[in-house]
């Protein structure tokens, strides 16, 4: 038997969201935080043009969509790093930071991956409890260590949906020494209303240990094709660059990536109208009894603790799949609204008592 790292007997596999299906065959997918929506159909006949291109490799550069990308938000292309996605882009980061002895600290709950790509790295998380489901931020930089590597702020936070406002956040970095990499993680940042949180890519222009991480997964309905992408000073996006495995986007994502941002005011009014069913959502657990913090995402969070599974599995009944956090709660993403009312009928019979 081959020998191998004696981490993995320890790691929990990745978890991704499942469909279900009901006893009359109805399946909604709410465990994800997808968009509901099929690609737009400029998006799918530029992929369909490149698709006569699948024999060839892709640019190991992205020249194309890092050049959008940084003619996007107004930075130079240098500033930017690509990945299979923004969960890659975050492996990257782990491997640029970490060796034994390296500290990593963020909330928790927050994203699911981070532990695990912490462990893959050889890096020590360092997990601050959350305060009123939002970020600690205060403990966190009481947390810090002549350790620390790299900080973690999913903003907004996954699972929960909250947010960091500006001036916290500010307050935040003032305090993290400038040897320290603060990761802003902003996959949900296009679903953002509240004027109080902070664009990510304007507090990095300011501070050179800030690095913003964002995707095309989510507002930009491309999961499956996985673009991930980093905007930092020069110094960290050439160390995640060169982290990046050879021809990581593959030719037909970065073609996407590249129409989404060229058809951007067409996809943002869609992501419009998940804010306003997100809103609609949550108003309507309120005022079913339930508590649902404020969320700033594409989907909201019930704190269930020992109930959580048997909430998840009424869902499931009835061909909703949520994604469970066992003793603590469901994310529940907002989808059609078909999909959003089978869901609030289920919420509405289970009891919260």
């Amino acid at each position: 038997m081959p020998r191998f790292r004696a981490i993995l007997d320890t790691m929990p596999p990745y978890r991704a969201g499942k469909a279900v299906v009901s006893a009359d065959g109805r399946s909604y997918k709410l465990s994800s935080n997808e968009s509901p929506y099929e690609p737009l159909p400029s998006v799918v006949e530029a992929v369909a043009r490149a698709a006569g291109q699948m024999h060839r490799y892709p640019d190991p550069a992205a020249t194309g969509l890092t050049e959008a990308l940084a003619e996007r938000f107004g930075v130079p292309a240098e500033h930017i790093a690509l990945g299979a996605g923004s969960v890659t882009v975050a492996q990257q980061l782990f491997e640029t930071v970490s060796e034994p002895g390296a500290e990593v600290i963020y909330a928790w709950r927050s994203f699911e991956a981070y532990p695990l790509l912490a462990d893959l790295a050889g890096a020590t998380s360092v997990r601050v409890p959350l305060l009123g489901e939002g970020h600690h931020l205060e403990a966190m930089a009481d947390a810090i260590t002549p350790h620390t590597r790299m900080i973690f702020v999913c903003n907004p936070n996954n699972p929960t949906g909250t947010v960091v406002q500006a001036a916290e956040l500010e307050a935040f970095l003032d305090r993290v020494p400038q040897d320290v990499l603060v990761v802003l993680d902003e996959a949900y940042h296009e679903y953002v209303r509240d004027a109080g949180v902070p664009d990510g890519v304007d507090v990095y222009r300011d501070r050179p240990n800030v690095a913003v991480l964002r995707t095309f997964s989510k507002a930009y309905g491309l999961a499956g094709l996985r673009v991930g992408y980093l905007i930092a000073a020069e110094p960290v996006a050439s160390a995640v660059r060169k982290t990046t495995v050879p021809f990581a986007v593959n030719q037909l994502a970065q073609v996407a990536a590249i129409a989404s941002l060229a058809a951007e005011e067409e996809l943002l009014e869609r992501v419009e109208v998940v804010v306003k069913e997100r809103d609609r959502v949550r108003g309507a657990l309120v005022a079913q009894g339930w508590t649902v913090p404020a969320t700033e995402a594409n989907f909201v969070w019930l704190r269930l603790n020992e109930r959580t599974l048997d909430f998840a599995e009424a869902c499931a009944a009835e061909g909703v799949a949520v994604r469970p956090f066992a003793g603590e709660g469901v994310r529940v993403s907002i989808g059609e609204p078909e999909a959003n009312d089978t869901f609030l009928a289920v919420a509405a019979a289970f009891p919260r008592g």
